[in-house]
């Protein structure tokens, strides 16, 4: 049997805030008269019969006792009239102050009410409450919103798996159909695409594992110091004869003219992991030459972080860095795409509606594994047609 007291405890409604408040002024004013009273009344008669023994010798102990009933009355009096006074002033302050709490604090709990709902555009004030709560409303409407960004990218995330499931699903499910019905045999041609189309979806997955790992920075790194110019000459070395063949021109500015002060080796030296900072350069180097239609020019720049640009506004803190730039003359973004750009299978409209050969999470590993190495990736575009610009920023070893 359950006890009744622990089930009377278990199901008491919780007190209020204002009534907590109130019961905390009465006690704290209570505590403070009675200590005033106490103290008064201990140490004030005996000063006070001093007084007036030292004020008036020759008074007869009638008249001195009359005196002392009277100053221990005006003092009860003056104690009780300031009891009460002090507890309607903590009664009203109280009231005033729990209202002030519990208006922004009622709506917080219904805003969260709504958010545990899946209903995430709303807005709690940020002004008028008090710095505390103005900073405790507008962390809750930070934190909504990036709830609602992220139930967004759930949701786009599913249907976009399943859209690049559906295809390679649907071409072996209608080739298995013709197989069973005899309408196509069993041929190294039909073999190759069955093997095609199981690779296509086994990169899918093993995309999506890799984009979680880095992510959730489980990628290990091997960090080596290496010169960004070396990093570069390797990747576009890779990606040299995919560039000849659609085209496209690539170009590279290294920065290895002779400076004043550090040596070029010392000011473009940086502390990576070779083949995951590798990684990096070729999907940017891949999505540049995806993005860039055939008679167009992607450059790569490699500069010292201090410089003008780009590379200067993405500097952490001041630190010196190398900045890494891709740059093409390719189909460019809208502002309404920028900032969507790393986002996991996230593919401008015309890249969904011409090119099917990228999974869409190269720009989110890329953008991972920069953070790891304690740098950033930035993208910016003129608008549509005007090309884009990827930035590396890496810390100098």
């Amino acid at each position: 049997m359950s006890d009744p007291a622990r089930t009377r405890r278990r199901f008491r409604r919780p007190t209020s805030l204002s009534t907590r408040l109130l019961v905390t002024q009465v006690v704290v004013v209570a505590a403070s008269i009675g200590t005033a009273g106490l103290v008064s009344s201990l140490v004030g008669p005996s000063i006070f019969h001093r007084h007036m023994l030292e004020a008036a010798p020759g008074a007869s102990n009638p008249e001195i006792q009359h005196m002392e009933y009277a100053f221990r009355d005006a003092s009860t009096i003056a104690l009780a009239t300031g009891l009460a006074l002090a507890l309607a002033i903590a009664v009203a302050v109280s009231w005033y102050v729990g209202r002030r709490l519990r208006t922004p604090l009622v709506g917080l709990t219904r805003a969260a009410g709504e958010v545990a709902a899946g209903r995430y555009d709303l807005g709690l004030p940020e002004h008028g409450n008090g710095e505390e709560l103005d900073e405790l409303a507008a962390a809750f409407n930070t934190m909504a919103a990036t709830i609602r960004r992220t139930e967004q990218t759930r949701r786009q995330l599913l249907t976009d798996v399943g859209h690049e499931l559906r295809t390679p699903l649907a071409t072996m499910s209608t080739h298995l159909d013709g197989l069973e019905d005899g309408i196509i045999g069993w041929s190294p041609e039909t073999q190759e695409l069955f093997r095609h189309e199981v690779e296509r979806m086994t990169a899918l997955a093993r995309d999506i594992t890799a984009v979680s790992r880095a992510e959730e920075g489980a990628v290990h790194l091997d960090l080596q110091p290496v010169r960004a110019a070396d990093i570069v000459t390797a990747a576009t070395s890779e990606l040299a004869a995919a560039y000849a063949a659609k085209g496209v021109g690539l170009r590279t500015e290294l920065g290895e003219e002779p400076t004043e002060g550090p040596s070029s080796d010392a000011t473009m030296t940086v502390l990576v992991d070779t083949a995951r900072m590798g990684q990096v350069l070729v999907n940017l180097l891949t999505n540049a030459l995806r993005h860039t239609p055939a008679g167009g020019t992607v450059t790569v720049t490699v500069r010292p972080a201090a410089g003008n640009g780009s590379a200067a506004r993405t500097r952490a803190a001041g630190r010196p860095g190398v900045a890494i730039v891709v740059e093409d003359t390719g189909e460019g973004m809208g502002a309404e795409q920028l900032p969507h750009v790393f986002e996991r299978f996230y593919r401008g409209t015309s890249a969904r509606e011409h090119d099917h050969t990228g999974s869409g999470v190269g720009l989110t590993i890329s953008r991972a594994l920069v953070r790891r190495h304690g740098g950033t990736l930035t993208a910016a575009s003129g608008g549509e047609g005007a090309g884009s610009t990827f930035t590396v920023w890496l810390p100098t070893a």
